[in-house]
């Protein structure tokens, strides 16, 4: 069984994560033992809240360099609301921070002049491109969002899947065997799991 590790820095909806994943069959462990993370087929950044708050703690845990690692071995990594945010350069929100850099680009503000922000719920997000983490998947396909800032990718092609909130933005990311989703997958029913199922697929265990 595929093992992906859930990293706990002390921000994120974890265990709603967690069970997502068991419900489409792979072992999810919550941790931020570097061992386990080293030991794990996947690694899951999920995350809610402000981008310098959560990279502060990040970094404190070691688990930016260790993301930066495990990327480097050739370890699949999702980033999911925040935690997609958290895998760019750098952010604009709450005067600015650095951020882990596994994908170039920065995060700023979302532009939805006149609507009311946070942006929050279902909105769809249409395809760019084809890819194994939205394989079988319709599109457009509707997800779940919760989000005041917005990832702007240095390279278009990083762009997977795109939505519109008073402007269009970047919703679904993916450059390798690096993804990110700025919407909440495990909240976001049927297709939100079959997205995480995919994922896990990606994660094949060391001794296949």
């Amino acid at each position: 069984m595929r093992t992906l590790a859930i990293l706990d820095y002390g921000m994120g909806n974890l265990r709603s994560v967690e069970k997502a994943f068991e419900h489409v069959g792979a072992r999810a462990v919550i941790t931020s033992d570097h061992d386990v993370i080293r030991a794990a087929d996947g690694v899951v950044l999920p995350g809610v809240g402000a981008f310098p708050k959560a990279m502060a703690a990040v970094r404190s845990l070691g688990l930016d360099g260790l993301l930066r690692e495990r990327r480097d071995a050739g370890a699949p990594v999702l980033g999911l609301c925040l935690g997609m945010q958290l895998l760019f350069q750098s952010t604009t929100e709450l005067g600015g921070a650095e951020g882990i850099g596994l994908l170039e680009g920065h995060v700023e503000a979302i532009d939805s002049p006149g609507l009311k922000v946070p942006h929050i719920g279902w909105n769809a997000v249409s395809w760019r491109r084809e890819s194994p983490l939205t394989q079988g998947l319709p599109n457009p396909c509707a997800f779940y969002h919760v989000h005041s800032f917005g990832v702007r990718p240095a390279r278009p092609e990083d762009v997977l899947g795109v939505a519109a909130y008073g402007s269009e933005f970047a919703s679904v990311v993916a450059r390798d065997r690096v993804y990110g989703t700025q919407f909440h997958p495990e909240k976001s029913g049927p297709d939100g799991l079959k997205l995480l199922g995919s994922f896990a697929s990606l994660c094949v265990p060391a001794a296949a």
